[in-house]
């Protein structure tokens, strides 16, 4: 069993971090920056940055926050947002990210999926799906351009294709729950977890800790992402890790927190 991964998620628009319900409602918390050098020190296991408005700019504008993050902060980083191209995961790469991921693009060209895989590694591509319930076909549908376009795709058969281009990760955004700290939309996660061989990021819904281990009694996600709890100091970063670890749950266990 591998460690469950404590990530944090850091969704920025204009050098800003920010935070909104259903990936709506934008918010301003305030210096990126500031908020990832705290979660590296309180012991994070790893950051995801997020470019919230790259689709309106077709690029990433995160450049400059990855590297000033890279410099002082050494757990892994994944960035996403606006990227469409092969240069595009390179530039950031070499500005210090460790992974990328790709939604819009990947949907609207699967084979880059397959591209940055063969050209980084499995390890480096993170397909991300933002997925919402579609009562009328029953489906959880998959969303892009942050959660604001439809695509018609059931996002668990996208899950599946998309280990078969060749991603390493899934990072799973349950748009239903996102921000409104109701608790993971559990049949979501356990039907990719079910589904697929490679790791599960869990992200949207969390409110307090016990949300995270009704999450683990039934499916098997290998990380959960956070962000509200993290930026409203609702819960510690110290306070999961201690729970997981006292529910007999694997993670890293970090000294002086």
């Amino acid at each position: 069993m591998r460690n469950t991964r404590i990530i944090a998620r850091l969704d920025i628009k204009s050098q800003k971090l920010i935070k909104g319900i259903q990936l709506e409602g934008l918010r301003i918390i305030g210096d990126p920056s500031f908020y990832a050098e705290k979660y590296y020190r309180e012991g994070i296991d790893e950051l995801i940055f997020m470019d919230s408005v790259a689709s309106l700019y077709g690029r990433n504008n995160l450049l400059e926050i990855v590297k000033e993050t890279a410099k002082n902060i050494f757990v892994p980083l994944t960035v996403g947002g606006g990227i469409r191209s092969l240069d595009d995961a390179n530039n950031l790469f070499r500005a210090g990210a460790d992974k990328v991921a790709i939604n819009t693009a990947a949907i609207q060209r699967p084979e880059l999926i397959t591209e940055i895989s063969n050209k980084f590694g499995k390890q480096a591509i993170v397909l991300s799906i933002e997925a919402k319930i579609n009562k009328s076909k029953n489906i959880w549908e998959a969303f892009i351009e942050n959660g604001r376009e439809p695509t018609g795709l059931n996002a668990i058969e996208w899950a599946l294709k998309g280990v078969k281009l060749g991603a390493g990760e899934i990072l799973l955004t349950s748009i239903d729950r996102e921000g409104t700290r109701r608790g993971f939309d559990i049949d979501l996660i356990k039907s990719v977890t079910d589904l697929v061989p490679i790791p599960v990021i869990a992200s949207g819904g969390m409110g307090k800790i016990d949300h995270f281990l009704d999450l683990m009694r039934v499916a098997s996600p290998e990380g959960i992402a956070i962000a509200d709890c993290f930026h409203y100091s609702r819960i510690k970063i110290s306070e999961i890790r201690k729970e997981i670890l006292n529910n007999g749950i694997k993670t890293r266990e970090v000294v002086d927190l």
